[in-house]
């Protein structure tokens, strides 16, 4: 089970406990749930989003599938049976205008969308839930401070 320290500060430094992590915050979502993912390439984003994805799959008695993330493409869609996620990954993106051209939030309210490298988004969407996920001192731990949401 995720531990809480101050300020709902995640210690997530092994896999397992970002597993856990991401099936406490999927309990949690709903249609309509946007997330921001916040923090350093290779700190656990990704992997993050791969295990919410995978048991809601689980849940669903659906094969689970490999979840990657769309750097390239930007956007990776999952139908999860009535469940929409739009998983975004806006790291190549250097202006507004572009960010304008993907139209994130058109179908916010009848998916589940997770973005991963929000900081171009200058005006946050209501009820956002933000997770930054940050390397400590060593760089062998992790942890993830949650915004947004009671755990």
């Amino acid at each position: 089970m995720p531990t809480a320290t101050s300020n709902n500060v995640i210690d997530s430094s092994s896999e397992k406990q970002t597993e856990e992590l991401a099936h406490k915050i999927q309990k949690k979502l709903k249609i309509g749930s946007i997330v921001f993912l916040y923090g350093e390439m290779g700190v656990g984003k990704t992997t993050f989003i791969k295990y919410l994805i995978n048991n809601l799959q689980k849940e669903n008695k659906l094969k689970q599938t490999e979840v990657t993330s769309p750097t390239f493409n930007l956007l990776n869609e999952y139908q999860i049976n009535q469940i929409k996620i739009n998983h975004y990954d806006l790291f190549r993106l250097k202006t507004d205008e572009e960010l304008k051209n993907l139209g994130i939030f058109e179908d916010s309210l009848n998916a589940i969308t997770l973005v991963e490298w929000p900081q171009l988004i200058k005006e946050k969407p209501k009820n956002l839930i933000e997770l930054i996920f940050k390397y400590e001192d060593d760089h062998k731990k992790r942890s993830v401070q949650v915004r947004g949401l009671v755990l």
